[in-house]
């Protein structure tokens, strides 16, 4: 029988989404505040859409990345190295850019090049910190292999 691909289930994925936005809101939105000056409230505001819109992105991003990562080394999330760490926190918050700096067009009125600066800033602290995150979360929730396919997945 050949390599069976272990990746989390989409309860595992959802609570894992979940985390990463709240954890990330907890940290960023005081940082946010303090640094453009915005009020508590409409850095609070401005980050829950951004991490609404995040929350819909980020388990395609994250489930995309880990088929991509096992068609290429047959290797899980949990026992992800280093470099491919930094690749997927890069390209989780490149690829998030895209979705987020229209939305923050909308909700604070900035045009697109204050909007596109303030969405590189997040995105600088966001990737350190999902660098840290998914580090963190797969050494306290790794990915279990299975004797069988996963249920729903090709």
């Amino acid at each position: 029988m050949g390599a069976v691909m272990a990746i989390r289930s989409l309860r595992e994925r959802i609570y894992q989404t979940l985390a990463y936005e709240f954890f990330g809101l907890l940290l960023i939105a005081p940082l946010l505040s303090a640094t453009i000056g915005l009020s508590g409230g409409e850095s609070i505001l401005l980050l829950v859409w951004v991490a609404f819109a995040c929350m819909v992105w980020s388990p395609i991003h994250n489930t995309a990345f880990d088929f991509t990562e096992w068609k290429l080394a047959r290797r899980v999330a949990s026992e992800r190295p280093q470099g491919w760490r930094m690749i997927h926190a890069m390209s989780h918050e490149a690829t998030s850019v895209v979705v987020t700096t229209p939305l923050i067009m909308v909700i604070s009125g900035m045009g697109f090049q204050d909007a596109l600066a303030l969405d590189l800033g997040l995105t600088v602290a966001y990737t350190a910190y999902a660098y840290l995150f998914h580090m963190i979360y797969d050494l306290l929730r790794p990915v279990e292999f299975k004797a069988e396919p996963v249920p729903g997945i090709l």
